[in-house]
């Protein structure tokens, strides 16, 4: 299917600034070295209503980001010392390892391949692969609807992987960011989106009537705080912060807050990995 001139001049633009931030110049202090000066660079996803999304104003929400601000804040540093960068799929493993970030809270599936490049805190929430339609569409109720169907995800996320491993009849698309997948989707490029259910009802949520989630998970994706690989008193102090956050329900009074009004029941606090 071919995409229109919008579209691919909105692809361009995204590859644009992701080359920019990958060429940017990182620290070379420890995410605890920073802490303590009062300061911390995180890097979150900013087109993903009810996770990680830069509003309008330049002020960013969502799960991840209280997440983010919890964790920071047990670190001793305070939401004004806080500078939010975002942070692509495909990007990830190079701005932590290039010490552009302290670390990241974005959506960021544990998984053996990304834990060689990488460290992670957590996990601080479970969830699993779905997929969002049109809410006209009556072809596609769940993954065994998708063979011969052209199926959109991020670039390099797990999602996109197990489509193309596992669904071969399936067309993949796969662009740098969900945003444009959800453009792809609006204008029939794309007949489904699919990553997390979590993504997916956020963005469900900001445009009622015009999308749906349709389906049960199909996959278990354990999200993770990314950490600089052998940092491993960074990751003990966020693991800390984590495991505080569930026990003294900020944890469940941040998933109620962002997921309010999409339909999104309060899932079972997942067990912090101390490995």
């Amino acid at each position: 299917m071919r995409i229109n001139k919008a579209l691919r001049a909105a692809v361009g633009a995204v590859a644009l600034a992701v080359a920019v931030t990958a060429c940017g110049g990182g620290s070379d202090k420890s995410a605890s070295e920073n802490a303590a000066s009062g300061k911390l660079t995180i890097g979150i996803k900013f087109d993903q209503p009810g996770m990680g999304l830069q509003n309008s104003d330049g002020s960013y929400s969502g799960f991840d980001v209280d997440v983010a601000k919890y964790v920071a804040e047990k670190l001793g540093v305070q939401a004004d010392g806080i500078k939010f960068v975002e942070a692509p799929t495909p990007n990830r493993e190079t701005l932590i390892q290039n010490g552009q970030v302290d670390y990241i809270v974005g959506t960021y599936s544990i998984n053996d391949k990304r834990k060689e490049k990488v460290d992670f805190a957590g996990p601080y929430f479970v969830t699993g692969q779905q997929l969002l339609v049109r809410a006209d569409n009556t072809t596609i109720n769940g993954k065994d609807d998708i063979k011969g169907k052209t199926v959109c995800s991020a670039k390099g996320s797990t999602p996109a992987q197990n489509i193309e491993n596992n669904f071969k009849d399936t067309q993949l698309q796969t662009y740098d960011t969900y945003s444009l997948c959800l453009e792809g989707l609006k204008s029939g490029a794309v007949d489904a989106m699919t990553t997390d259910g979590t993504i997916l009802a956020g963005f469900a949520a900001q445009q009622p009537g015009v999308f749906k989630v349709v389906g049960e998970p199909f996959t278990t994706e354990k999200y993770g705080i990314g950490v600089k690989k052998g940092d491993t008193e960074i990751r003990g102090k966020i693991n800390d912060a984590i495991t505080e956050m569930i026990t003294s329900g900020a944890w469940k009074a941040a998933i109620e807050k962002n997921f309010a009004g999409a339909g999104f029941q309060v899932p079972t606090p997942p067990t912090v990995d101390r490995y």
